[in-house]
């Protein structure tokens, strides 16, 4: 090879590797093994969202992966990372958000076969069956639904299941699910989208109820609209990513609905600027 050829080609890998290297990226942090969400072989519906705003975006698309739980937003966010968290509650403090692409609530849950049918927090039998609820843990306080059994009085039959679970188990956050399947349990308050994913595929049928409020204590949410959160200083991101939300909105829907997430209705997404 002649010594202009040589050259040619090293300022050609020069090119090529400058390119690659100035390739915006879309830095994701997620949990790693977190179904229906995520997991690191790309099987969660918010993967399937990540990938579909990178591709949108011309991004390149990458992960660091961290255990939800405390500090997750001060391990991740704060300390950059990486500059998206997929499945932010919107206005949730010390991040900004994108508009919601679906709003999720919880969801009583038990076999079918029982025939419980309880739709509400103040139904009699909650007093005497075993009630499955998840616990934060730590000192991060209670989740609306036991709060909501907890001012009825209902807290001894409460069975506690950790929010995150256990890092050691294939799916950390599916061990409440899990127990209204073995009958652990009788019922169980569960966030929606993993009541629903999971009663998808249940190998028993499992009954979803959303619940959409607490009659008693109408201040108490149970349920979420949920967008991507974001540092306050990323403002041209986060709009680059409620237009895709936004045009994409049909194809997010299928893919909520593919993974059996049950939703509550979304208002129309409010015009960038206001």
């Amino acid at each position: 090879m002649s010594s202009l050829s040589k050259v040619l080609v090293l300022v050609l890998l020069v090119s090529a590797t400058s390119a690659f290297a100035a390739e915006p990226a879309l830095r994701i942090c997620a949990n790693s093994k977190n179904l229906p969400w995520s997991n690191r072989r790309g099987q969660g519906f918010e993967n399937h969202l990540a990938a579909m705003m990178a591709r949108d975006l011309r991004m390149k698309l990458s992960y660091f992966w961290s255990p939800r739980g405390k500090a997750f937003f001060t391990r991740t966010l704060g300390t950059g990372v990486c500059d998206v968290v997929m499945g932010t509650p919107v206005g949730m403090p010390g991040v900004i958000t994108t508009h919601a692409y679906y709003t999720s609530s919880y969801a009583f849950l038990s076999l079918r076969s029982r025939h419980l049918d309880i739709a509400s927090f103040d139904d009699p039998r909650l007093r005497t069956l075993r009630v499955g609820v998840q616990t934060p843990g730590d000192d991060d306080g209670s989740l609306p639904p036991v709060n909501a059994l907890v001012s009825r009085g209902i807290v001894h039959n409460l069975v506690g299941f950790s929010l995150f679970g256990d890092p050691g188990h294939k799916d950390p956050s599916a061990r409440l699910v899990e127990a209204v399947i073995d009958r652990k349990v009788d019922i169980a308050v569960v966030w929606g989208p993993m009541a629903g994913y999971l009663a998808r595929d249940s190998p028993v049928p499992l009954r979803v109820t959303p619940v959409l409020s607490d009659v008693r204590n109408p201040s108490l949410p149970m349920s979420f609209a949920i967008g991507i959160g974001l540092r306050p200083n990323e403002q041209v991101l986060r709009r680059r990513l409620n237009a895709e939300l936004a045009r994409r909105r049909p194809a997010i829907q299928r893919l909520l609905v593919a993974y059996g997430i049950p939703q509550v209705s979304l208002p129309p997404p409010v015009r960038e600027g206001n």
